[in-house]
């Protein structure tokens, strides 16, 4: 059987309940286009490819890729050996039809793995993913919130966001430290809040809450004038955790 290995963050999913709940929960059906990210030791693979006879799963870790390949090839399993952080999705995106796209992503890559998605969000109908509760949390905060930052603002720009059920260490060989949640995202099709420079969008977000303790005049007053202050109705004199998405995106726009 093959060891975890600590240098790509495995954590493997074992727990029947619990797979039986992620699987539920992503409801796959015959002709989707479903990717899993990570697909391990196969626990949500198989069940998953029961389901819908097919699948297109990017492993980076060269042994699990061929294992799965082995057991899973006759069951409709395209085994894509890639690094997920770097992979082109938009290429999977074949005929119009949009992923759906899963997986128990490594906790060391799941912030840049999900900017990285949100860049081919227009190929992808929705995402449900295993992560860190603390992750999750800041994702789906809202603002006012001590969980709302940089990671909540870009994502909900992009996307509905979902916390689902919590996961126990012990649904996972080796058993993580922390508890881990499931998050779903469904990019929007039509943007509530759009940014007419997304760019200029990220800057200023990062920039804000790189020095979340200032207030805005004094963490994004070299980017933003008071002129487009005022013209945004924005009060310099907050802190960046009580603005919305739709504040943002407006003071980005002014």
């Amino acid at each position: 059987m093959h060891a975890p290995r600590k240098r790509f963050g495995q954590n493997f999913l074992h727990d029947p309940a619990t797979i039986g709940r992620i699987v539920a929960a992503l409801d796959p059906r015959p002709g989707e286009h479903l990717v899993e990210i990570g697909p391990g030791r196969g626990a949500l693979t198989a069940p998953v490819l029961a389901r819908t006879q097919a699948l297109t799963a990017i492993e980076l870790d060269r042994d699990l890729a061929v294992d799965l390949t082995e057991r899973f090839q006759d069951d409709g399993l395209h085994l894509i050996g890639a690094d997920a952080l770097r992979f082109d999705f938009s290429t999977l995106a074949t005929a119009g039809q949009r992923l759906r796209v899963f997986g128990n992503l490594p906790y060391n890559i799941s912030s840049p793995l999900l900017f990285h998605l949100l860049t081919y969000r227009q190929a992808i109908a929705d995402m449900l993913f295993m992560l860190q509760r603390e992750v999750v949390d800041r994702i789906v905060a809202s603002p006012g919130d001590a969980d709302y930052g940089r990671l909540s603002v870009m994502i909900q720009y992009a996307c509905a966001a979902e916390a689902l059920f919590v996961v126990s260490p012990g649904a996972f060989f080796p058993p993580p430290k922390v508890h881990s949640r499931m998050l779903q995202l469904t990019p929007y099709v039509t943007l509530p809040h759009p940014a007419t420079d997304e760019r200029r969008l990220s800057d200023l977000v990062q920039r804000a809450f790189a020095q979340r303790r200032k207030t805005l005049r004094n963490s994004v007053g070299t980017l933003v004038t008071a002129a487009q202050f005022a013209a945004a109705g924005i009060d310099p004199g907050l802190r960046p955790e009580r603005l919305s998405v739709a504040d943002f995106v407006r003071l980005a726009n002014s």
